[in-house]
């Protein structure tokens, strides 16, 4: 009987430990259940993604660093992106999820959006979704701003030629229809390879140095959305935009995928031609900054070449190499007739002379390390001077020959540009005698003359038709001998300052 009670005793107390088992368990399952439900769903309550919109991202590209920041001005943290670098921007206090659009200056619109933003290509759109507890309260409004990037807002016949984009808060339930295909972890830059980009003057004037005064803040963190991409436009200027950017160029019209960035600016700054204003940056950058980028993507540095041994030899001095001076040589019009002498007559005052060929299919790289090793670069006024961005800054001269009734546009063009980047600077003036127009008009004609007075009386169609597109000049070379000769006295000057005593 005492053996029969002692084994209910231990079936009673295995039945214990095996609820007590079972409960330990159901313990354990539900304080599990609880924190998996606090790691998954607080994030979601407390976080939001760059992009504002699901915590599981839609099917996108992944990217390989981490995603910016971007910020409003208003909110100019550490670490933080600042979209505008603009100072003094009525876009200096935008918040954050919102559009903001700069359409102060004359030449230009430039806007702003701080947050989740995805392209649509069927309507050419740039759409902005603010996470969903700063949506618009009112579904049935939308803000919207329609753009054209480009630099000449002013001539409506060239911007009817540059695609309007849209920009537009959207609505949450139009996420699903506009899931990513690719996302981005910089901001947009959004600009045209268009209007008069064609022309290098243009593209450097109204394209390249406006979108690196726009960006050049993000130090490359910034992808460039193009309108009217074309293989011209990369090609000639791949190294540049390499420069400005460290992505691959979207082709806006032409690529259908949806684009995601966490920001994006459409339209770029411009300062003025050429220019660039320190006093309008909040990093106070200079055109010898940009001029600078070009040195770092096209310089072929001293070490790719083979050095002498050192040796304990001693040495006479090397001689003084000659001043390097450039002509460049134009075709079509505004062509120096008499090139030859004076090329000839470069190398008697005391240069080693360059004929600098233009429209030849050199790469720009080349042309870059032609010019840039110029102490005087010559030429008459024409698109080409552009390359005076190649001199070195406080080193190098430029000549521009101003043909007859260009004076004024030669010099804001490149005399006041080039003098901005600390080049020196000298206009030379063509006479009346050195124009070809002299076989063409009588010597007192006012064309030949008086070229304001004809100027005026017959507009720009006359400065575009035979000032700029119907003449050439024969240079007097007993004149511009001695703007040769003072060149040269300056050349050796700096030359003498550079060489270290023996």
């Amino acid at each position: 009987m005492a053996a029969a009670k002692l084994a209910d005793m231990k079936d009673l107390n295995a039945m214990e430990d095996v609820k007590k088992r079972r409960w330990g368990f159901v313990q354990f399952f539900f304080v599990l259940a609880v924190v998996l439900c606090v790691l998954v769903y607080t994030p979601r309550v407390f976080l939001h993604t760059p992009y504002g919109i699901e915590f599981f991202a839609p099917n996108s590209t992944p990217s390989s660093t981490r995603a910016m920041h971007v910020v409003s001005n208003a909110e100019e943290d550490d670490g933080m992106v600042i979209l505008d670098n603009q100072v003094r921007s009525p876009c200096s206090t935008m918040r954050n999820h919102t559009i903001c659009c700069d359409r102060s200056d004359f030449n230009t619109d430039v806007c702003f959006m701080a947050g989740d933003v995805r392209t649509d290509a069927a309507s050419l759109s740039l759409l902005l979704f603010p996470p969903r507890a700063a949506a618009p309260p009112d579904a049935t409004t939308a803000e919207e701003e329609r753009v054209r990037p480009y630099t000449r807002k002013w001539e409506r016949w060239i911007m009817g030629r540059v695609q309007e984009v849209r920009l537009r808060v959207a609505r949450p339930e139009e996420a699903a229809g506009h899931r990513c295909d690719v996302r981005h972890d910089a901001p947009a830059l959004v600009m045209t390879a268009g209007g008069y980009t064609g022309n290098f003057f243009h593209a450097f004037s109204d394209g390249l140095l406006p979108a690196w005064v726009t960006v050049q803040h993000l130090r490359r963190r910034v992808v460039l959305a193009v309108l009217s991409y074309n293989p011209w436009w990369a090609g000639t200027f791949g190294e540049i935009i390499s420069g400005l950017s460290g992505y691959h160029v979207v082709d806006l019209l032409n690529d259908k995928r949806t684009h995601c960035f966490p920001g994006a600016i459409v339209g770029t700054r411009f300062h003025g031609i050429l220019t660039v204003d320190p006093a309008r940056l909040r990093d106070n950058k200079t055109v010898v900054d940009f001029h600078r980028l070009l040195a770092d993507v096209y310089d072929t540095a001293d070490d790719d070449h083979p050095k002498a041994p050192e040796t304990t030899t001693i040495q006479q001095q090397p001689p003084a190499r000659r001043p390097r001076l450039g002509i460049v040589s134009r075709k079509g019009t505004r062509v120096i007739e008499n090139q030859a002498a004076v090329a000839r007559l470069a190398a008697a005052v005391g240069f080693d002379v360059d004929i600098l060929e233009t429209a030849n299919g050199a790469p720009l790289s080349a042309v870059y390390a032609a010019v840039s090793a110029c102490d005087v670069l010559v030429g008459v006024h024409g698109a080409d001077l552009t390359k005076f961005l190649f001199l070195r800054p406080g080193r190098a001269a430029l000549v521009q020959v101003a043909p007859l009734g260009v004076s004024a546009i030669a010099r804001d063009c490149f005399g006041g540009p080039s003098a901005r980047m600390g080049l020196h600077y000298e206009q030379y003036e063509v006479l009346g005698r050195e124009s070809s127009l002299s076989r063409r008009y009588a010597p007192d004609d006012a064309v030949v003359a008086d070229p304001e007075t004809a100027k005026k009386s017959g507009g720009w169609d006359l400065v575009a038709r035979v000032y700029l597109g119907g003449q050439n000049v024969s240079l007097d070379l007993g004149r511009f001998g001695e703007t040769l000769a003072r060149l040269h006295a300056r050349a050796l000057r700096l030359q003498r300052q550079e060489t270290p005593p023996p």
